[in-house]
């Protein structure tokens, strides 16, 4: 007899629960919650991102642009113009920028080679005389110069994943080069690069 009531009780707690829609909402919104919150922590991350690429851009346009309206340059001029660059990041860190300014010279020929390079450290990342590469076609004009400027950051990710993702995939390097013709004159040497 205990036996039946307990199944007359389950089978009518049952359809009781069957006709009672007051938690349907409350089960909806957990089910939906993490998904929202994945959401918004991608459009957050996205966001950021987007502001540090820009960034980018910005810097080594700016860079480029400032070093073109030269009449010529030293390695002092250079790494004052580049001061630039973490002004442009702010608020944003700026301590693993890498920047590289190259003068290409370009022959009768449209065979364009390094007349100098320049990088913050001091020191020249490509060598003199050496092939350069990447030149858009449009801009390999017979005898003609270009500066280009290469800037790099790396880009942590913030709180999208982070605990899910394997150290080496949370840093992305945002990369931009800019090619510019000279403002003034054949070219812009550099004394001392």
């Amino acid at each position: 007899m205990a036996r039946c009531g307990l199944l007359v009780w389950l089978a009518s707690t049952t359809r009781r629960f069957a006709r009672d829609r007051k938690g349907v909402g409350a089960i909806e919104f957990a089910i939906i919650f993490p998904v929202l919150i994945m959401l918004y922590l991608g459009a957050f991350e996205i966001t950021i991102g987007l502001s540090v690429s820009k960034r980018t851009t910005r810097a080594a346009g700016a860079i480029a642009d400032i070093i073109t309206q030269q009449q010529n340059v030293t390695k002092s001029s250079l790494a004052d113009i580049a001061k630039a660059a973490p002004a442009i990041f702010a608020p944003y860190d700026s301590s693993d920028l890498s920047l590289k300014v190259t003068a290409i010279q370009i022959d009768g020929s449209a065979n364009p080679t390094v007349l100098w390079s320049w990088a913050p450290s001091g020191t020249a990342p490509y060598a003199k005389n050496s092939a350069v590469s990447g030149v858009p076609t449009e801009m390999k004009k017979a005898n003609s110069f270009l500066i280009r400027t290469e800037l790099s950051t790396p880009y942590t990710l913030f709180v999208f994943a982070p605990d899910f993702m394997p150290s080496g995939m949370r840093t992305i390097t945002i990369s931009r080069s800019y090619f510019y013709r000279q403002r003034q004159n054949d070219n812009i040497p550099c004394g001392d690069c």
